[in-house]
């Protein structure tokens, strides 16, 4: 058996220093964000013959004076190029460009979106990470109601929020530096990985508070931390086994998925793997050191 709990020093440490790294990067860099948010175009575009490489095509378009220019595949013959705001003469000028330079090239898609809409979709998306917090918290204190010794159920509930947020700082500093040295822009779906990561982070999270629940009736007599580590274990196996298998998956969509989801996929590999360690490493050992500190205060 491992004594996890043994080690949580060590644990809290590692994460912490995950922890500040993102921060850091989050303060001195920001996030990236991409039309979804501050406001520009995207324009699809499909080409009759092979689609020429994507560095060629921005080159082109930064030399007929666009800024701000991403270019990224989609399919075998189309791409995305998205943009600041264009006025209708700018966007007509970008598909006249590029039929010039490449004849056939037909409109699939084109969106633009300002940034006031921009600015109220980040708001939203921010809401909607709140919403699903305190959500959370009361689902973990009402399925933990019962339990009042020596933890109370509330307790429960913030310490999985703890390990959440843990995971969320995780993904968004790692694609704040991400954004800084490789460009990469947050957009929609990457506020839909970050719901979804929280999802999969407290549905494990909760698997391993159940069994200490479980064995808090039935060991009454052990230490608290005693029976954290027991169900722990218990649980240790199914959590990784899960979690890999989910692993595998996201894997296989980085490698084989296409350009469109591949950041899309990234955001999701970065939280469920730090949601598989949150859960075990982190909340957990949480609410010992909480109840440790309960005593302490108490003069116990």
């Amino acid at each position: 058996m491992i004594n996890i709990i043994k080690h949580y020093r060590f644990w809290f440490l590692v994460s912490g220093t995950l922890l500040l790294i993102g921060i850091i990067a989050l303060i001195a860099y920001g996030l990236n964000f991409g039309i979804d948010f501050k406001g520009g175009t995207l324009t699809q575009l499909k080409f009759a013959q092979t689609v020429p490489a994507t560095q060629e095509i921005r080159q082109i378009l930064l030399d007929s004076g666009f800024s701000d220019v991403i270019v990224q595949p989609a399919g075998e013959q189309s791409v995305i190029i998205r943009t600041g705001p264009q006025e209708k003469e700018e966007h007509d000028k970008l598909l006249q460009t590029l039929s010039d330079k490449y004849p056939g090239v037909e409109e699939e898609q084109f969106t633009s979106i300002g940034p006031v809409i921009g600015k109220e979709l980040r708001s939203k998306a921010i809401l909607q990470l709140v919403l699903v917090s305190l959500g959370i918290i009361l689902y973990i204190a009402y399925a933990f109601r019962k339990v009042s010794k020596p933890v109370s159920s509330w307790k429960f509930g913030i310490a999985a929020v703890v390990a959440l947020f843990h995971d969320l700082l995780i993904v968004i500093g790692a694609f704040a530096l991400l954004g800084r040295f490789w460009g990469i822009e947050i957009d929609g779906l990457f506020v839909t990985a970050l719901l979804t990561v929280l999802g999969f982070s407290v549905h494990d999270t909760i698997v391993v508070f159940d069994r200490i629940r479980e064995n808090l009736r039935l060991s009454a007599g052990l230490d608290l931390s005693e029976i954290i580590n027991n169900s722990i274990n218990q649980t240790l196996v199914r959590s990784i086994n899960t979690s890999l298998t989910v692993i595998f998956v996201l894997l296989a969509l980085i490698l084989f998925g296409g350009e469109t989801i591949r950041y899309f996929v990234l955001a999701l590999l970065i939280g469920i793997t730090a949601g598989t360690y949150s859960s075990i490493f982190i909340a957990s050992p949480l609410l010992l050191v909480w109840h440790k500190w309960s005593l302490r205060r108490k003069g116990f």
